[in-house]
């Protein structure tokens, strides 16, 4: 089964149970952890006494949702009642919430079984998910390499096919980065759209929740279970919640817009290679590629940079006086946000406005804008910088993030799906970008697309 509407549709005709699925699932996670290292905590009994519930309810023809019995596991950001909730961090190695955080709430009522929490970059500040208290977590389509970060266990157990979905969250490109290293779909919501409650924060501003899946689909389904306002999230959205299922046929008149400047500089040979096969995939199912002028993308970088180490350093201020528990590379991060002065701070947050309302103007020529979810394949675990090709290096963190982390910035949804291999063999990754509470285009188009590509079927070495 290799999405979570074909495992949802055998449970239905009875092929398989929820303990069967579920059992699977934990089989699967215990067989790769020693190879990905990608959990953090394993919730065998609890999940094993939910899916016994959920096939006794199945078994009376009650079926919460397209997720009921659908093995899945949430990033340790996620507060879990009675289940350790670290950060994968010693700040809160002992940390056991007495609450569920509203996604894993929402979870649970839509009948998903959390099997674990998954293993990521410490503090969620970082996009390698090299982990220097509990071990860097790895890549499936080659251990050696990185599997993105900071949600790197959720992109690494859905690429390994141990879960159907696994929760990350996204602050600079943190889901979307896992999902074109691993070879997922990631998809971060608008502003607002998933409730933030009950998540360990690592920025004020610019935190989202968000799924890791197998396919768009599984994607569409997942936010269709998690979006919606929370009173308890001072930065939840009463916007309407729509069908976000893709049931339109192709994508014929779809306008595609193709950043003149920024996003097509300066790529590995191998994702220009992906990106213009996927452009001509999208001609060919009708679509039209429209050249769009966008602002300055790195000066939107920049803003949205200054507002992170700011909020970041403010947000775990009570703990930096322990200079102990943190990692080289984000305790650097730490000291970098509180040398910003409060002015810099300011002029950020009204330059974020501008920013968002010049940025829009895009949308007034396409639907949808298309570019790389990142500029290269996966690197090396423990590779400071990057090779564009011909010798031309660049910082790994800022290579990883230069097409994400505006996004953030600017609050808008933003899907990431795999487009093709590389020549070593590592998954290659696109991003669309929506207006703001249009998901549903985002996932329609990436439907269509991912329909049209031959090679979504293939799976990892480490399965």
């Amino acid at each position: 089964m290799n999405s979570l509407f074909e495992a949802a549709a055998a449970l239905r005709e009875g092929a398989v149970s929820c303990v069967e699925l579920t059992k699977a699932a934990l089989e699967s996670a215990a067989r790769v952890q020693p190879h990905l290292n990608a959990y953090l905590a394993m919730m065998d009994e609890q999940a094993l006494a939910q899916a016994r519930q959920l096939d006794e309810e199945g078994a009376r023809g009650r079926w919460r949702s397209a997720l009921h019995g659908i093995p899945v596991a949430l990033k340790d950001v996620y507060c879990t009642k009675g289940v350790k909730t670290t950060c994968a961090s010693l700040l809160f190695a002992g940390h056991v919430p007495e609450y569920d955080a509203a996604v894993a709430e929402k979870l649970a009522a839509a009948g998903a079984v959390c099997i674990g929490k998954t293993h990521m970059h410490e503090l969620a500040y970082g996009v390698t998910s090299n982990n220097p208290h509990y071990g860097p977590v790895r890549n499936p389509w080659n251990v050696s390499h990185v599997p993105g970060g900071s949600s790197g266990g959720s992109g690494a157990t859905v690429a390994a096919r141990s879960v159907f979905m696994a929760m990350g969250s996204d602050t600079g490109g943190s889901i979307r980065i896992p999902a074109a290293f691993c070879g997922t779909v990631g998809l971060k919501p608008t502003t607002g759209r998933v409730s933030r409650y009950g998540v360990m924060p690592l920025d004020f501003t610019l935190d989202h929740m968000g799924p890791l899946t197998r396919t768009v689909r599984d994607a569409a389904a997942v936010l269709q279970v998690l979006a919606g306002y929370d009173q308890r999230d001072d930065s939840s959205s009463r916007a309407p919640v729509g069908d976000y299922t893709p049931v339109r046929v192709g994508i014929k008149g779809l306008r595609i817009g193709i950043p003149e400047t920024f996003y097509y500089e300066r790529l590995h040979p191998d994702v220009a290679a992906a990106m213009d096969a996927l452009g001509k995939l999208a001609d060919s199912l009708g679509a039209i590629r429209v050249p769009v002028k966008v602002p300055v993308i790195a000066e939107i970088n920049a803003t949205a940079r200054i507002i992170l180490l700011s909020e970041a350093s403010a947000a775990l201020g009570p703990y930096l006086a322990d200079r102990t528990k943190f990692g080289a590379d984000i305790l650097a991060l730490f000291d970098q946000g509180r040398l910003l002065a409060a002015t810099d701070y300011v002029s950020a947050q009204r330059l974020r406005r501008i920013q968002q309302r010049e940025f829009n103007r895009a949308f007034e020529h396409c639907d949808i804008l298309l570019t790389p979810a990142a500029p290269v394949p996966a690197p090396r675990i423990g590779q400071t910088e990057v090779d564009l090709g011909g010798g031309l290096m660049e910082d790994t963190r800022l290579a990883a993030t230069r097409f994400a982390r505006a996004i953030n910035l600017l609050g808008l949804p933003a899907l990431a799906l795999p487009c093709g291999l590389s020549t070593g063999g590592l998954p290659i990754g696109a991003q669309l970008i929506g207006r703001a509470f249009d998901e549903a285009t985002l996932l329609w188009a990436g439907a269509a697309l991912e329909d049209g590509m031959s090679w979504r079927d293939a799976a990892p070495p480490v399965v």
